[in-house]
């Protein structure tokens, strides 16, 4: 709550002239660190920590299973070093208190994180297994293995460090959640080098706490609170009947829901989630058939990521020291393109499948905008208060949240009270399930940066690659790779540091580079055999996989031939500063 509103109070507090709460920014960006931790010690919780699998590794078996045990007690391993890193931290700044606010020292707000490992191991413990015994088993195991680790004649071992690897990232195939992978990596490179692992939690601190990174959790809860009201049903017919007439005018309608949604909550996996129950019903109405309308949905729900105010550019500026506003210009037309080319291939499946088009109706428009009119001015908002200079971007989203909040509670009343707790509960979990990602990424971050692969990776391409038009192509290819490997949340905390260098050494813009990244991450979950939006598509559909590679294959190729034209025609992302 008073992540929401103390922005907000600033706000005011301009307007009326008056100073508004002491440290109130400071504050803001430590209440994102808690949010972070208990959002994710809830996702452990509900077993809805994000990994690379459908079937979560903690599934509470009903007896103990030797052959994946080995996979629990790796993860729950980590998790546990990672909060006695976490507690060094804390001890660390105990000796030494500085106060992020009067009266207020910072080891009070570190306390979150050794706190909050600890509480997401034994809720690993407690989901493993249906029975006490093998809980039991389960944590003296673990004792035992981190009593072994303990010593140091392992420290120095490449063996059990490569085997360490092996087991980590198999663990990581089974389902372990992937802030534990890699923290897992960063916690074993740091051990190796004899570097305290307390590292880890001060760059975890460091990205959880940075000034604009508290938009996440305000955007998100905007978007979640959107999506779970008949907001969508309301643009749906609005856009509809504005575009209906159209050849394809209904996906061109259901791009843009999508989008807008997106852009809101950072996740595609969101938006198809979602809204892909009601969107999908809509396009086989109008008669479309089923394997468009399968892969259809599943591209339409990573088109935002382009759009302000999309999270993954907000991070993504965060991490490589960029304006965020300039990246948000310069995704504008990039993202129109993008729209426009999905559209295009729309309208065209429209004729060829001779889909019956809505009777343009000036009326029905005109009722749909009146009925719509509270929450089809919201992109006006966020556009005027990221780029009018009236506001910073966290106080723009926290307005948009209170407006959100009053719009679908008491002027449409589609939510009731009893409705807000679980949505902030399902949004919680997301948002922790991220930011904790986004905290451990960085600790690894930090290894390969204080370990020169940056610069290491730069000087091989000075000799290995002769052209920026190959540095680009092979870019391309590596992000495909990146994407439909990881999370656009991690790839970009550990991939932007690795590939800054590179992109200035060949003379890239770094807000075209940004748009790059951005753009192929969007097409790599998209991409065989296992980009995210495919698993995400096939789990909320209850379609095989290949039938779900079938729908979207024309889809990708429209969407590779806009990554093409987004990565060689630099002036469509950086012609705000030109």
């Amino acid at each position: 709550m008073l992540l929401v509103l103390l922005p907000s109070v600033e706000v005011i507090s301009r307007l009326f002239g008056t100073t508004g709460i002491v440290a109130s920014p400071v504050l803001v960006q430590h209440f994102t660190l808690w949010i972070g931790f208990s959002g994710a010690i809830l996702a452990s919780r509900r077993n809805k920590l994000l990994s690379l699998s459908n079937t979560p590794l903690f599934n509470n078996e009903n007896r103990l299973f030797w052959l994946n045990i080995f996979q629990k007690i790796t993860t729950i391993v980590i998790v546990l070093f990672l909060s006695i890193g976490a507690w060094d931290l804390v001890k660390i700044e105990m000796d030494y208190p500085i106060n992020i606010a009067p009266f207020i020292p910072r080891w009070t707000a570190l306390l979150i994180m050794p706190i909050g490992f600890l509480a997401i191991a034994i809720h690993m413990i407690h989901n493993s297994y249906s029975h006490f015994n093998d809980k039991a088993i389960l944590f003296v195991i673990v004792y035992l293995v981190m009593i072994l680790i303990a010593n140091d004649f392992l420290q120095e071992s490449s063996l059990f460090m490569y085997f360490s690897i092996a087991l980590l990232l198999f663990s990581l195939y089974k389902g372990a959640p992937i802030f534990a992978g890699l923290g897992g990596l960063a916690m074993l490179f740091f051990w190796r080098d004899w570097t305290p692992l307390s590292a880890i939690s001060a760059e975890t601190y460091r990205i959880v706490v940075s000034p604009t990174l508290p938009t996440i959790p305000l955007f998100t809860l905007s978007g979640y609170l959107l999506a779970e009201s008949n907001a969508s049903e309301r643009l749906v017919r609005l856009f509809r009947r504005s575009f209906g007439w159209i050849p394809g005018g209904t996906p061109i309608v259901l791009v843009l829901v999508c989008g807008f949604f997106t852009a809101l909550t950072g996740g595609s996996g969101v938006t198809i989630l979602a809204l892909g129950g009601l969107l999908m019903p809509v396009l086989i109405k109008e008669g479309y058939s089923k394997n468009f309308s399968l892969g259809f949905i599943t591209v339409a729900g990573s088109l935002g990521l382009l759009f302000p105010p999309s999270l993954p550019l907000i991070i993504y500026g965060v991490t490589a020291g960029i304006s965020i506003k300039s990246i948000f210009l310069g995704g504008i037309i990039p993202g129109l393109i993008r729209v426009g080319m999905i559209g295009g291939w729309a309208i065209w499946q429209g004729k060829v499948q001779s889909i019956s088009r809505e009777k343009f109706n000036f009326k029905k428009i005109i009722s749909a905008i009146n009925e719509s009119k509270w929450e089809a001015i919201i992109p006006i908002m966020i556009l005027f208060g990221i780029f009018g200079g009236y506001t910073t971007l966290v106080e723009t989203a926290s307005l948009v949240t209170i407006y959100v909040f009053i719009v679908e509670v008491f002027i449409y009343k589609d939510l009731k009270w009893k409705n807000i707790k679980r949505i902030i509960l399902d949004c919680s979990t997301l948002i922790g399930g991220v930011l904790i990602i986004l905290g451990v990424a960085m600790g690894l971050t930090s290894y390969l940066v204080d370990a020169q692969i940056p610069l290491r990776l730069l000087e091989w391409a000075k000799t290995a690659i002769s052209s920026k038009l190959i540095f680009l192509l092979m870019l391309n290819i590596f992000l495909l790779a990146v994407g439909c490997m990881m999370d656009i949340f991690s790839a970009i905390i550990i991939v932007v540091p690795l590939i800054t260098p590179l992109g200035l050494y060949f003379g890239i813009d770094p807000v075209h580079l940004a748009i790059i990244f951005i753009a192929n991450l969007e097409l790599g979950f998209l991409t065989p055999p296992v980009g995210m939006n495919l698993f995400l598509s096939s789990y909320r559909f209850n379609k095989p996989m290949p039938i779900i590679y079938k729908s979207t294959l024309p889809f990708f190729i429209v969407m590779l031939i806009s990554v093409i034209v987004i990565t060689y025609l630099p002036i469509l992302s950086i012609w705000p500063g030109k």
